[in-house]
């Protein structure tokens, strides 16, 4: 009879085969009413899952992250319960859980519009109220095929026959609704109602434009209607924060169809993008890294020996010449290889750091693109340490220190640490994987960083670490990364003299602290909403003069500025100053300056910010203090 096991290492006896659900009871009345589902020795399970040998037992709740998964899951065959007593024509397809919620697509005769949803949202709580249990059923093949074939979904028959054959098919019930599903789901309906449906998009059966399109019905689903109204204030926060509205509101960029993916930067957006860069440049030039440039396009044999071509060539753009096909490169790895193997090195030389400010293109899909936070052509801060395994922890601690000072003046002080482990895809044997892994794992502890580990999240030739940023409306970002790589240096031929006078390939490390400098600027400006500090704004200052008499005096302030190496405009438009005034504070310009008669006779100017604070009027050898300062101590950190 099972002996359960439970996380705390405590053990319960039972003298016959036991479900969850009776577990959790036996633990005590509490747990029995918040569970949601289990875990049998790691596997998530229904609670109506049966233990009949010796396990490790887990019970899920709504606090686990497991449970909001159960939860969103089940809420997406909610919806398609309440879709189908509706619209009892339209064919149910697939309904995952995504990030913050869940969709389930449907084969329709029309697309569904906001009425609609209103209506499937409404029959929704209904059903929940209910209180009807799901229920589990292992079928055969045949039977379940048969099943939604007389139903008429004929997409259910094409998922179940796509299906390997040795795997277990299952079908859950709830009142009038049978689905084919892996599960696992929540006990009963009453356990779900907090709920929001939120848009419908259009998407092709399989991802594919050859096949039916079908209706997308996007929703979210918490625990408790708190946190369901603090996702909603998030979202509505981060659609006033969004980079493209902004972007086209400051004039900072634009996308054609002509180049989709690709992005069109504007003179004050590429102001934008100098400043990081060139503050960029700054860091790593002072970290001992030299500065280099590759080619765009390289021989696809190159890309075969790196392994890209492996594992990566269909998120690649090709090209052809004189009958050889060259690949437009993806990432500047093997390319930093290259200059490395250009000369002989000694280990007495090592570590060498490269860097790159490397223009990069990937074959991305059309539905994933969004705006500059995900392109098909981008450039990276990238860089890479040649060095030998001895130095992988010191190059690694310098790294982490560098990257976090680097967040924190861009104002991100909220960051987590992560490693990404191997995958199922990768280079190399679990050996080399285990040192690779050890080492990063080594080096942090070293620095004193705690970290989380995600498995199975490591590109395909070595583990690495993550950092993930957390900005001011509480959404994470994935950006910076230094990863160990064992595999390419000894593919790509990079070797050095050891002290024995002995040829040794050399651990390759590759890292990244803002990454895409594309996505990065899109973050930014969603982190400040547009308002950003003053020395990364596009424009700093804008002067302006009362009357069309103030012009020349206006002319003089602003080459002044701009003298001291300040990024200013001067607006000698026929309007009135208060219009100026306002239309420059919509755009976000951190401060403005006016020109009047006292001003251009005391050489001072009235000083306002785009807060619409007024600090009066100040000398013009006191405002070039002030904003050069502010910038020197906000670049600075």
């Amino acid at each position: 009879m099972p002996t359960i096991t439970l996380p705390d290492s405590s053990q319960r006896y039972f003298d016959h085969p036991v479900s969850l659900a009776e577990i959790a009871a036996d633990i005590g009345a509490g747990l029995a009413k918040a569970a949601l589902a289990g875990k049998i020795d790691g596997k998530l399970v229904d609670l109506s899952r049966v233990v009949e040998t010796d396990a490790k037992v887990a019970i899920v709740t709504a606090k686990d992250p497991e449970g909001l998964e159960v939860i969103r899951h089940s809420t997406a065959h909610l919806m398609a319960q309440a879709v189908k007593q509706l619209y009892p024509q339209a064919q149910v397809t697939i309904g995952p859980v995504i990030d913050n919620g869940f969709y389930y697509d449907f084969y329709f005769d029309r697309p569904f519009n906001d009425d609609d949803l209103a209506a499937i949202e409404a029959r929704m709580h209904e059903l929940a109220a209910t209180g009807d249990v799901l229920v589990r059923k292992v079928v055969d093949r045949a039977e379940a095929i048969r099943y939604f074939h007389d139903l008429g979904e004929a997409f259910k028959v094409e998922i179940i026959e796509s299906i390997p054959g040795n795997e277990e098919l299952t079908l859950y019930t709830q009142g009038d609704f049978i689905d084919f599903c892996r599960g696992p789901h929540v006990p009963n309906t009453n356990r779900l109602g907090v709920f929001k449906l939120m848009k419908v998009a259009g998407a092709y059966w399989r991802g594919d434009s050859k096949n039916p399109m079908l209706t997308r019905i996007y929703g979210t689903a918490f625990a408790t209607d708190k946190e369901l109204k603090a996702h909603l204030t998030q979202l509505a926060e981060a659609e006033k924060r969004d980079h493209r509205r902004i972007g086209k509101q400051q004039d900072l960029f634009h996308f054609q169809e002509e180049a989709p993916g690709l992005v069109f930067w504007h003179p004050k957006g590429w102001a934008l993008w100098q400043v990081i860069e060139q503050h960029m440049r700054g860091v790593y030039r002072t970290s001992g890294y030299a500065e280099i440039r590759c080619p765009q396009i390289l021989d696809v044999s190159l890309w075969k020996k790196s392994g890209h071509w492996d594992n990566y060539q269909e998120n690649m753009f090709f090209t052809e010449s004189e009958k050889r096909t060259f690949a437009v490169k993806p990432m500047n790895c093997p390319g930093h290889v290259q200059v490395f193997n250009h000369g002989l090195h000694s280990y007495r030389d090592l570590p060498i750091r490269y860097g790159e400010f490397g223009a990069c293109h990937r074959n991305e899909p059309s539905g994933a693109l969004h705006g500059i936070l995900r392109v098909r052509g981008f450039t990276q801060d990238d860089g890479h340490i040649f060095c030998m395994e001895s130095q992988i922890e010191p190059e690694v601690r310098a790294f982490h220190a560098q990257a976090l000072a680097v967040y924190a003046t861009f104002g991100f002080t909220d960051i987590q640490v992560k490693i990404a482990l191997r995958p199922d895809k990768r280079l190399g044997t679990d050996a080399v994987w285990d040192e690779a892994e050890a080492a990063l794992r080594g080096a942090l502890a070293a620095a004193g960083v705690s970290w989380t580990e995600l498995p199975g999240e490591g590109a395909f030739y070595g583990p690495k670490i993550e950092y993930h940023l957390k900005d001011a409306i509480g959404r994470t970002w994935q950006l910076g990364t230094i990863q160990v790589d064992f595999m390419m240096p000894e593919r790509l031929g990079a070797t050095y003299v050891d002290e024995h006078s002995e040829r040794r390939h050399p651990v390759m490390l590759h890292r990244a602290i803002v990454g895409s400098m594309e996505r990065f600027i899109g973050i930014l400006i969603e982190h400040h909403a547009g308002f950003l500090p003053l020395w990364l704004a596009p424009v700093q200052a804008v002067v302006m003069g009362i009357t069309d008499k103030h012009a020349a005096y206006v002319k003089e302030v602003t080459q002044r500025l701009k003298t001291v190496g300040l990024r200013v405009e001067e607006d000698l438009r026929n309007e009135k100053v208060g219009f100026k005034i306002r239309e420059h504070t919509l755009e976000r310009v951190p401060y403005l300056l006016v020109a009047g008669d006292r001003e251009m006779e005391t050489d001072s100017i009235a000083l306002r910010t785009r807060e619409g604070q007024d600090l009066g009027v100040v000398t013009m050898d006191a405002l070039l203090e002030r904003l050069t300062t502010e910038v020197r101590l906000q670049s600075q950190g």
